[in-house]
């Protein structure tokens, strides 16, 4: 289904077709091709907004994801009762944020772009970190796509959340 990826800011350059066939790698490996995604880049100003707004934090953030469909299980795809319902929700990339993370970290950018949108998907599909058992589920779930992404691109990608707890 349909993929839509919007860079709403200039502050930081974006290799789109790279980020678009990531999303599109992680997608498969997810088995959530047939649902449609909105991956939206912004600036640090509307991630603190978002951040501040959504989860009551007033600093900029890395990745927030809201999911389209509630109570989800992690490993279990949405159940969906009609076509509209083949939506799995937006991903919110702070662009800003995670380039000068990479800056102070000596990290590739478009790495940690990869890494982040596999992070966010795996929020899209109920999985959560709040505690060492989410995080340990949502950490093994993104070290296998991860793997299956280093598979295929001969990168070494590491989980977002590898150093969470």
């Amino acid at each position: 289904m349909t993929l839509i990826i919007r860079n709403l800011q200039r502050a930081i350059p974006l290799r789109r077709a790279l980020l678009r066939k990531r999303v599109d790698q992680i997608r498969c490996i997810l088995g959530v091709r047939q649902f449609d995604l909105a991956v939206i880049c912004i600036s640090n100003d509307h991630i603190q907004r978002l951040n501040k707004t959504y989860r009551s934090k007033n600093i900029p953030t890395d990745v927030l994801s809201f999911p389209f469909h509630e109570d989800l299980k992690p490993g279990e795809l949405p159940k969906i009762s009609c076509r509209d319902e083949l939506n799995l929700g937006d991903i919110f990339l702070g662009v800003e944020y995670i380039y000068q993370q990479c800056q102070e970290n000596k990290e590739d950018y478009n790495s940690i772009l990869t890494v982040t949108v596999a992070h966010g998907l795996c929020h899209l599909l109920g999985y959560k970190h709040s505690t060492f058992a989410e995080w340990q589920q949502m950490y093994e779930r993104e070290a296998q796509i991860l793997q299956e992404i280093n598979r295929l691109s001969g990168t070494n990608l590491q989980p977002l959340t590898k150093n969470h707890f």
